[in-house]
């Protein structure tokens, strides 16, 4: 990686304001940038490191107007964390090489299709009658169900296991030890007291360019399938249970955890230790806030919901208020 700063004004759409000829061959945070690095600035509770940044170039929004002198030269470009997000992924992308290669302790079902330049790695197996998209990388230890279908340019890393029937989009990203259709948590109590399982017979279908984090599952439906949208952002750590179907665009933090067939809308923001019950309908553009606990339809597009059980965050906060006063006459 090598830009000067009217190359990275070029790329981004962005304006230099210093020196144009200023190159930069790494990235770095804005608190410790040093000569030759690229850093951004976006936050606010930031602005003091960027008078006192080492740092060749600054991203920085064009609106930003400077409380004091600045070294390093200011590429202003419309939205600096887009912009170095963008930067980010070009830079990613030409260092990948996309090449046909297949390890020897890898093992192939018969009637399997492979695409061009996919790369299989070590001790992977892929079960009969799947098809694997171009330009796919399958890392090590990577298990894939008879049936299953993976789309193209996926990135599949290390030990993550595919249940059967899995469909799963192209551009998808599935990090280490995530479990794609796994059997949900269905058991009916019986007479004597014991539990006999309900069998899971349909599947997990995964749409574009999402990205699943480490060691999160997502069940399969018992029938028919559990759902999640175009461009869904899921966190490590995270439960998606059978038929459950999430919109598209939505993004899911941490620990969240949501329960059997509630859907999803589009664009939702569901952030860390959130839990969803069962069977429950969420509009779309909801926010729900870090720890709530949601045990009722969400009907009401755009709303945000702090709380367990979760309420609109306008309650929310006047509730929280007179707890603490009644507390504080104590």
């Amino acid at each position: 990686m090598k830009y000067s700063a009217t190359e990275l004004a070029s790329l981004l759409g962005g304006t230099v304001e210093g020196d144009p000829g200023a190159t930069v061959s790494s990235f770095s945070k804005i608190e410790t940038g040093k000569e030759g690095q690229l850093c951004f600035f976006a936050n606010p509770k930031y602005e003091k490191y960027v008078y006192s940044s080492k740092a060749s170039v600054i991203l920085v929004n064009k609106d930003f107007e400077p409380g004091q002198s600045v070294s390093a030269t200011l590429v202003r470009v419309d939205n600096a964390y887009e912009a170095i997000s963008k930067l980010l992924k070009i830079v990613s992308d030409s260092r990948r090489q996309y090449r046909r290669s297949r390890s020897l302790s890898a093992r192939i079902g018969w009637g399997t299709k492979i695409g061009r330049k996919v790369s299989i790695g070590e001790f992977v197996r892929i079960g009969k009658h799947c098809t694997i998209g171009e330009c796919t990388i399958i890392h090590d230890s990577v298990s894939i169900g008879e049936g299953s279908q993976i789309g193209c340019r996926c990135i599949i890393y290390p030990g993550v296991r595919i249940y059967p029937g899995s469909i799963i989009g192209d551009g998808v990203i599935l990090h280490s030890n995530c479990v794609i259709g796994s059997d949900g948590f269905g058991n009916v109590p019986l007479p004597d007291g014991s539990w006999q399982k309900i069998e899971h017979l349909g599947n997990v279908k995964i749409g574009d360019n999402c990205e699943i984090g480490a060691c999160t599952t997502i069940d399969r439906a018992e029938m028919g399938s559990t759902i999640i949208g175009r461009g869904v952002k899921i966190d490590n750590l995270c439960q998606i249970a059978h038929n459950v179907e999430i919109g598209d665009n939505t993004a899911i933090a941490a620990l969240a955890g949501i329960a059997g067939s509630t859907k999803i809308g589009k664009n939702c923001i569901i952030a860390g230790q959130a839990g969803i019950i069962g069977h429950l309908n969420i509009a779309d553009g909801t926010t729900i806030c870090a720890q709530a606990g949601v045990i009722g339809n969400v009907r009401k597009s755009g709303e945000v919901l702090f709380g367990t059980p979760a309420i609109d965050r306008l309650h929310f906060l006047r509730s929280y208020a007179a707890f603490k006063a009644q507390g504080e006459k104590k």
